[in-house]
């Protein structure tokens, strides 16, 4: 085979390959959550942070343990010979081998490594904070997304209806039982539904993408929900949840707050570190060499040394930085206290939101279904000349405000759900 055949040949096979298929991912909310905490950008960022954090207490860690050091000291005279009592005595090259290890430790030291504990623990905080917002995002995009799916479904079976009204207004007027201008408000009705219809498939590809975003999948990928709306949207789940007590302890917010009041109180316990004194150790091994004649060696081979300094005079600086602190950890105290009030403030506040939610989306939803009856019986009014293309008209309008109403109570619904469970770490 020539080589020019061999290059077509080989083009055909290529062109009769399918192309790359797009990654499909079918997920429940549980998973599409999962998912996310494992591939969301901000969720690999807490993660990075705790590994961050947990150098850092090893930095602060290291300080307090022993540093070792080798050195080689080489020395010539350059032929020098010292004189003494009569005699003269070579200077001989010479070379210093010496090891030294040390300590230094300090109260300050100590404190600090708890700093970097409570630091650490604090990162930790942050990064359940994260995961629990963005389990809450992907739920709220998730539901969104079915909501809107659903109320397509409605859209495009009121479409079909009034379609099919409009076309038999046409035929009616076509043999001169009808005017024309009733089978035109029917077609301006069609092009009004079919525009809600476009818009919520616009509205519902927006969602997707951010959906992909939220998960951290890739921006090309198909996503298929196959959690129903219905098992989600429990109005008895968020029911109970109103009866849920609320305990600050558990909250994240107040969880970090308490952790930066224990810092502060550190701080005030670092302040009075000052006042402390700073031990240091240390062990030195040497071995000199002579390069020629040995020559006088008055380097010990084996050296330890312990020293104790205190500071005792600062011209009051230790004393404000102590009063310095102090002041800060009443701030703390008075942030976090404040920050319990408000968290409680904001308990009553979301039961509120919640219960009113739930009596709008009752409501919204019986309203849908009594539209949607209507909007059918109209209809059928209509075929046999029992109704006005003005009444259809009025009737279709009003589901299409009922679909928007109730989507908007769901989402509220969900939304003030969540914004409770999220108070409540639930």
């Amino acid at each position: 085979m020539t080589l020019k055949k061999l290059t077509l040949a080989l083009g055909l096979i290529a062109l009769a390959l399918p192309a790359t298929a797009q990654q499909t991912l079918r997920l429940s909310l549980a998973e599409a959550q999962q998912y996310a905490v494992e591939h969301n950008a901000a969720m690999r960022n807490a993660d990075l942070d705790i590994k961050k954090a947990e150098l850092d207490r090893w930095k602060t860690l290291s300080t307090m343990l022993p540093t070792v050091k080798a050195g080689f000291d080489y020395q010539n005279m350059c032929g020098y010979e010292m004189s003494m009592a009569g005699f003269n005595i070579p200077m001989d090259p010479n070379g210093t081998f010496s090891i030294t290890a040390a300590v230094a430790i300090t109260g300050s030291q100590i404190v600090g490594v708890m700093l970097q504990d409570i630091a650490q623990e604090m990162t930790d905080i942050s990064r359940q904070q994260t995961e629990q917002e963005t389990r809450s995002q992907v739920k709220n995009v998730y539901v969104s997304i079915l909501v809107m799916e659903q109320t397509v479904s409605l859209l495009d079976s009121s479409l079909a209806n009034i379609e099919r009204l409009a076309a038999t207004s046409q035929s009616a007027v076509d043999v001169g039982a009808a005017e024309q201008v009733d089978a035109d408000k029917l077609q301006v009705q069609v092009a009004t539904l079919r525009s809600s219809i476009n818009t919520t498939n616009r509205s519902l590809q927006m969602l997707r993408n951010s959906l992909l975003l939220q998960l951290g999948a890739d921006v090309d990928a198909t996503v298929v929900l196959t959690t129903p709306v219905d098992n989600i949207l429990s109005v008895n789940n968020a029911a109970q949840l109103l009866g849920e007590a609320f305990h600050p302890e558990d909250n994240y917010t107040y969880r970090l707050l308490e952790q930066n009041e224990k810092l502060a109180e550190k701080n005030v316990t670092m302040a009075w570190m000052d006042f402390t004194p700073t031990l240091t150790a240390y062990y030195q091994y040497s071995k000199k060499v002579y390069f020629g004649d040995e020559g006088m060696n008055m380097t010990p081979p084996n050296m330890i040394g312990v020293s104790i300094s205190l500071p005792l005079l600062t011209s009051g600086t230790r004393y404000a930085n102590i009063k310095s602190a102090e002041i800060a950890l009443q701030e703390n105290q008075n942030t976090r206290k404040q920050a319990e009030d408000g968290l409680r403030v904001q308990y009553n506040q979301l039961r509120y939101d919640l219960a009113s939610a739930l009596e709008t989306y009752d409501i919204q939803r019986r309203n849908l279904d009594v539209t949607q009856r209507v909007f059918t019986s109209v209809s059928e009014k209509y075929k046999y000349g029992r109704a006005s293309s003005l009444e259809v008209t009025t009737a279709s309008n009003d589901i299409i405000a009922a679909q928007s109403n109730y989507i908007q109570a769901a989402l509220n619904v969900i939304s003030a759900q969540t914004a409770l469970e999220n108070l409540l770490n639930k």
